[in-house]
């Protein structure tokens, strides 16, 4: 069966007995009911992109492997720098923030920002699910829930529920009861088999690569299978879906970047798919995904020339050299990994040296286990959002009310 978005099967509802145990408003504790979504069975459903749709795709796909070819391939760094930057603003979007300074200080051991602890557990999530499905050469249930447990293991309050689906009602929005949800996922008995339905869908190759993941992230964003960490995984799998199909082999598309320039916008994008509107978000995600190709290349050739001005001025040789092309790698630097790169009676001149020309700049004030980050990589991490934010202004208007992207 061949449909377009038009056809594209709606999310169904159903009542469930709901018994309430928290003290509050009369109206929660009396609830006896709620009405749940119930996403459809999408692992056979055939889609067909209109004609100027798939040129799109096409073009965003171009744009990717090009990112992918001549910047990934021949300057490694981009991959682990758009990695934390999709990390960042990834969680940005669940009200998790952090700077990259808080990144580094949090990788040695500093936990004042416990937003930054996140992010850090986010990125290795997420670089998790993209590895296994490139080793793997598929998106699997395993990889799913060892991403999910790496991301929520040390949480407080849902590290219990780290790598396993969820066997408890939960909502989207709306206080402590479901009552006033602005979205009530799938009771939790229908949540495997769901997610079973989207691994199979996930594994078809019939598919457009760039809609195969949009879809297939509305999809695990209506099933909402854990208790938290829905949205950092499921971000992470458009990521995932993409080095499986071999759109990618280094570098991992930033593309939260652009849903977390206009929350509302993505969000809203969400709910018209549970309603069968399936274009609009295919639409917007290969438009994101070109937008950040689009930034993310600047970004490329601009730490390039940054890496070689290192080369010739501050890091032209000795241990130096080693600590800036460390650092064109990798904008944070941490003592540990300063002990491995250098000599230990090298390491206060080296230092001192890099601090002094602007190289380093110190995020910590203790004597051990001290971090580092290189501000001119930091400074075009902060450059590349703002172009992002400014890309996403610019191409945006009130929301279309027939459900087309704007």
């Amino acid at each position: 069966m061949e449909l377009r978005s038009a056809a594209w099967p709606v999310h169904e509802h159903a009542d469930r007995p709901w018994r309430s145990s928290v003290r509050g408003p009369r109206e929660d504790r009396e609830l006896t009911r709620i009405r749940v979504a119930v996403p459809p069975r999408i692992a056979r459903v055939r889609w067909r992109p209109d004609a100027p749709t798939e040129a799109l795709l096409d073009r965003s796909a171009a744009a990717l492997r090009s990112l992918d070819v001549h910047h990934g391939g021949r300057f490694a760094p981009l991959g682990l720098v758009l990695g934390r930057t999709e990390a960042v603003a990834s969680s940005r979007i669940e009200d998790e923030a952090a700077s990259v300074d808080d990144l580094a200080r949090a990788l040695v051991g500093v936990r004042a920002d416990p937003g930054a602890t996140a992010v850090v557990r986010a990125a290795g999530a997420a670089d998790r699910l993209v590895s296994d499905a490139d080793r793997c050469g598929a998106v699997t249930e395993a990889s799913l829930l060892d991403a999910h447990r790496l991301l929520m293991r040390d949480d407080p309050v849902d590290g219990r529920y780290a790598g396993r689906y969820r066997d408890v009602q939960n909502w989207i929005g709306g206080g402590r009861t479901p009552r006033l949800a602005t979205y009530v996922p799938p009771p939790p008995e229908l949540v495997a088999p769901l997610m079973a339905d989207l691994f199979a869908f996930l594994h078809r190759t019939d598919l457009h690569p760039i809609a195969q993941a949009a879809i297939g992230h509305a999809q695990f964003e209506s099933i909402h299978p854990f208790t938290d960490g829905n949205g950092r995984i499921g971000r992470a799998l458009i990521g995932a879906v993409l080095r499986r199909r071999g759109v990618t082999t280094t570098v991992t598309a930033p593309v939260a970047t652009v849903f977390a320039a206009d929350r509302a916008r993505y969000f809203r994008h969400l709910e018209r798919y549970r309603d069968g509107e399936v274009d609009a978000f295919v639409v917007e995600v290969a438009l994101a995904i070109g937008t950040v190709c689009d930034e993310a290349s600047l970004t490329a050739l601009l730490l390039a020339e940054s890496a070689v001005d290192l080369a010739a001025g501050p890091c032209a040789r000795g241990p130096h050299a080693v600590v800036g092309r460390a650092l064109a790698i990798d904008p944070v630097l941490t003592e540990e990994q300063l002990s491995e790169l250098v000599p230990a009676a090298s390491v206060p001149v080296v230092v001192a040296d890099l601090e002094r020309a602007g190289v380093l700049r110190p995020v910590t004030e203790r004597r051990r286990d001290r971090a580092w980050v290189a501000p001119a990589v930091v400074g075009e991490l902060q450059a590349f959002e703002e172009r992002v934010r400014a890309a996403v202004r610019a191409r945006s208007r009130p929301w279309a009310g027939d459900g087309s992207a704007a």
